[in-house]
């Protein structure tokens, strides 16, 4: 199918910025929408932003206005740039992309999820 890798997680104070990458790579294939979601310890993994690839853009109403999900078409990159971090923003944060590859002359649907990055915001 199709693999992300993601990179960027670290450490930071409250009020600080941290940028992720997610990469894609794979055979052929296609995406819908790449989103990241986050994940506290006891916790449900959470939306915080998605990007389709018309370029609509959605996020969770507690990263409005200090996150951002830009794109690198060129490098099939997509990014999560955090600003104003909180210490509630404290998470694994994870990739996910969805779409179409190609196996032989079919195309058969994906559902990939990155390996995870710990963001920790102290204050």
């Amino acid at each position: 199918q199709v693999q992300l890798v993601e990179s960027g997680g670290g450490a930071v104070q409250a009020g600080g910025s941290l940028r992720l990458s997610c990469a894609a790579s794979g055979s052929s294939f296609s995406i819908n929408s790449v989103g990241w979601y986050r994940q506290a310890p006891g916790e449900q993994r959470d939306l915080v932003a998605r990007v389709t690839s018309g370029g609509m853009k959605n996020y969770a109403d507690s990263v409005k206005g200090r996150f951002t999900i830009p794109r690198d078409n060129a490098k099939n990159t997509v990014y999560l740039q955090m600003n104003s971090l909180k210490p509630e923003d404290t998470a694994v944060y994870y990739c996910n992309a969805d779409g179409l590859y190609r196996s032989d002359t079919k195309y058969y649907p994906f559902n990939s999820w990155g390996q995870g990055t710990q963001v920790t915001v102290s204050s």
